[in-house]
């Protein structure tokens, strides 16, 4: 097994939609053998939505991971000085997100998990969730495809006639995504 023993960040930020492909996504990472550990932003675990509740998916994440989840930036700094990640998935990485770590701002958990994480020039895989991708967000993909270190699930439109500028991950290709990263190279075709 490729993921066999691999150590997998899972960083969950606020598209709460999501969340249910997240879990079958980490059962499959374990089923592969892989070490998983689940990081937080603020607004994850701390925002009750339609979805469920913020303190149910912190638990559901401790359930299927044995591991409590990292919830502050002090847990979440010392990912890259003691190298706890081979490779961090963020998933769903919203658009505020993606907007914060093209430009280099690390204000919550997870941020600072990734800017630790790619000091060591260690994979970071995107999974797209966001409702402006193909607006205000479309500059910070664009930078972020253009950056080192930095891979991206295939993702496309969920909704084009609804929500012309939305684009999301196809999850269901995540651990080839992860698969891929980890030799150092993009799944493609990216967008589909």
């Amino acid at each position: 097994m490729k993921l066999q023993d691999k150590k997998i960040g899972i960083a969950l930020t606020g598209s709460f939609c999501t969340y249910s492909k997240i879990w079958d996504e980490i059962v499959k990472l374990t089923e592969q053998g892989a070490d998983v550990q689940t990081i937080f932003s603020n607004h994850a675990q701390s925002i009750d939505s339609r979805f469920g509740k913020a303190q149910d998916f912190l638990k559901k994440a401790e359930e299927l991971t044995g591991k409590k989840p990292i919830t502050t930036i002090a847990e979440a700094e010392p990912i890259g000085p003691k190298k706890l990640c081979d490779l961090i998935a963020i998933f769903p990485c919203t658009g505020n997100t993606m907007a914060k770590l093209t430009n280099g701002i690390t204000d919550t958990p997870v941020l600072m998990a990734v800017k630790s994480h790619l000091r060591n020039n260690r994979p970071v895989v995107i999974s797209l969730a966001s409702n402006d991708a193909l607006s205000m967000n479309l500059k910070n993909i664009g930078l972020l495809m253009n950056s080192k270190n930095i891979y991206f699930v295939p993702f496309g439109q969920d909704d084009w006639e609804k929500k012309p500028n939305s684009m999301i991950a196809h999850t269901e290709q995540l651990l080839e995504t992860i698969e891929k990263a980890l030799e150092g190279k993009q799944i493609e075709p990216v967008i589909w």
